[in-house]
């Protein structure tokens, strides 16, 4: 199956929100901080790479998209938000 730009998108805030999850364990801040990390092109893909801020991943095989692209677009990142208690 071919994975679209925008599951890489969503690929990408998720490694994102792990890594700052690792940082502060308050997941709403996490979210914000991963949301803003995509804003400011910290994280792109770069000769099928997922370049992040901590580590560069390789994009799963059957990627339909550039290779070369950032995430700073609110398509990416700005449809999530959490349900429940933030703070578990």
């Amino acid at each position: 199956s071919l994975w679209s730009v925008s599951d890489v998108g969503t690929m990408a805030l998720m490694a994102e929100f792990y890594e700052h999850l690792r940082q502060n364990p308050l997941r709403f801040v996490a979210l914000q901080q991963a949301q803003l990390s995509l804003l400011r092109g910290e994280t792109w893909l770069e000769n099928n790479k997922l370049i992040t801020q901590q580590e560069k991943n390789d994009l799963p095989d059957g990627f339909a998209g550039d290779e070369s692209m950032t995430f700073s677009h609110p398509f990416f990142w700005s449809g999530f938000t959490l349900i429940g208690s933030p703070w578990w």
